[in-house]
């Protein structure tokens, strides 16, 4: 019996942790800004979780029958909570109330959980030794369960059928529950039939979990799917209509085939047509080869490290027909080399030196983005730069995000040139920025920042490859802010204070509707 009992606690202890896990991802994937979003569903669960241990006093007898109860509504709004939030927040247009909810139910009933099992393993042994076995058991589950979502469950299984999984665990300790308790349970049949309903439910979701995301992002993209997955980084889908490939990170665009042309020569050919050299080139980000396809047309590149940390998107690029027509074959030419690993990590441990270092993320809409955006990455890139280098990145929309936008060019106005030392007559001598700008029509208004180690003149740098967009008569121009997007100061991003995130969404909620 206790046996049963502390297994059922470490079962319980996984499913529990595994739907907050899952509450605050969706949140992240769907609305943005992580920090907050696991912040608000952690209080929320741990709250309601006190709630649930309150409303335990109340249960008085019959302790076998709201054990059993108790886990079998745990198992069914656990695990169809991830349905619930999806359709909340595509087909109903209104999350927070729901996430309210969802968080509220599961925290109050796993709440009221421990409790009951403390009273009834009780029964078997003295409250010293109980309570220190069952919390012993509890926290051993939550941290099997913290080590296991991101590494197995969501790049294997995705979110919805990682919720019913588990939701279907809950009730299968709930079944198992009821053979062990058979002689204790006050109404058996019923718990049973409820047992029984909740399995056929939660299995039928996990069979048609694919259905049902397809009928949740029916919603959010208009345009039909032809990929999508959630890899333990991001969700990611990419939709087709007749005359356009989109993809998605997170729900956010990232490039139309229409026009994204446009964004990636602005952010290439400055950069490559001004350095010193162009024989080895690094590209953080650009996962989709479209970058490596622009980098590709100068003759004198060797080697082009594409340093992704989601293979979904490398491979993806590398294999998908369409894809591959998009970029040219980028990402199987012989001078292409995919690196999956986190940029700062990857900069950290390789030894060389690169021509031109390009920087095509998403926004910095959150941490683990906005630490890419910093003075000490930044420094840390400065570092890897050879005489005469460039470093250039999208910078997002100096229009919708103005603060933003120059927050990232005065964080590059304040790395020291790692070329040249301070001294007494010179004092220090920083990396020379320039801003530029240009309307993409899937963006908007969109700005890029370039850096570089050696004196160089905007207006002289000439393009020599063939451009759709940016040429020797445009490009003259693209430095030149008119005064509602003039440059402003702003304090500079460190990964201690993160302040171009706080910009960020300043600028966008200007624009929200």
């Amino acid at each position: 019996m206790q046996v049963f009992l502390l297994t059922a606690v470490f079962l319980i202890a996984v499913c529990g942790l595994i739907y907050q896990l899952l509450a605050g991802t969706i949140s992240s994937y769907l609305v943005g800004d992580s920090v907050y979003q696991f912040s608000l569903v952690i209080g929320l669960f741990m709250s309601s979780m006190g709630l649930g241990s309150f409303l335990s006093r109340f249960i008085n007898d019959k302790l076998h029958d709201w054990f059993v109860l108790v886990e079998i509504l745990t198992g069914m709004a656990g695990g169809l909570s991830s349905i619930v939030l999806f359709i909340a927040f595509a087909r109903i247009d209104n999350y927070t109330p729901f996430l309210l909810l969802v968080s509220v139910t599961i925290g109050t009933l796993i709440g009221l959980e421990l409790p009951i099992i403390l009273r009834i393993v009780k029964e078997h042994n003295t409250l010293k030794i109980v309570v220190s076995n069952v919390m012993t058991v509890d926290y051993a589950g939550a941290l099997f369960a913290s080590l296991l979502f991101p590494i197995i469950l969501v790049p294997q299984l995705g979110l919805v059928r990682t919720g019913l999984m588990f939701g279907t665990m809950n009730v299968a300790v709930a079944a198992s529950a009821i053979y062990v308790f058979k002689d204790r349970l006050k109404a058996r049949n019923s718990l049973l039939a409820l047992a029984v309903t909740g399995m056929l439910l939660l299995g039928t979701c996990f069979v048609y979990a694919d259905n049902i995301s397809t009928f949740t992002e029916d919603t959010l993209y208009k345009d039909e799917i032809i990929y999508s997955t959630t890899s333990p980084y991001q969700r990611v889908v990419v939709t087709r209509t007749k005359n356009d490939i989109r993809m998605f990170i997170n729900g956010s665009i990232q490039f139309s085939s229409q026009d994204e042309y446009r964004y990636h020569e602005a952010l290439v050919f400055p950069a490559m047509a001004s350095a010193h050299s162009r024989r080895n080139i690094l590209v953080i980000g650009g996962g989709d080869g479209l970058a490596a396809r622009e980098i590709l047309k100068f003759a004198e590149v060797e080697k082009i490290t594409i340093v992704d940390i989601d293979p979904a998107i490398t491979t993806f690029a590398r294999d998908n027909l369409l894809m591959r027509d998009l970029n040219k074959d980028s990402m199987r030419n012989p001078k292409t080399l995919i690196v999956n690993d986190d940029a700062w990590k990857y900069l950290e441990n390789v030894p060389e030196m690169y021509d031109v270092i390009i920087i095509d993320l998403p926004d910095p809409d959150n941490l683990s983005l906005s630490r890419l955006y910093s003075k000490t990455f930044y420094r840390l890139l400065a570092g890897k730069l050879a005489r005469g280098g460039k470093i250039v990145t999208q910078a997002t929309s100096p229009l919708y995000a103005h603060k933003a936008f120059w927050c990232i060019y005065n964080t590059f106005a304040a790395i020291e040139n790692p070329l040249f030392k301070s001294d007494t007559a010179s004092g220090t001598i920083y990396l020379q920025p320039e801003a530029y700008h240009c309307y993409v029509p899937s963006f908007g208004s969109w700005g890029f920042v370039m850096a570089s180690n050696a004196p160089f003149d905007w207006q002289n740098i000439e393009i020599t490859v063939p451009a759709r967009f940016v040429n020797n008569d445009f490009i003259k121009v693209m430095n030149r802010f008119p005064p509602d997007i003039a440059r402003v100061e702003t304090d500079v991003n460190t990964i201690d204070t993160h302040v171009v995130k706080s910009y960020y969404e300043e600028g966008w909620e200007k624009w929200a509707l």
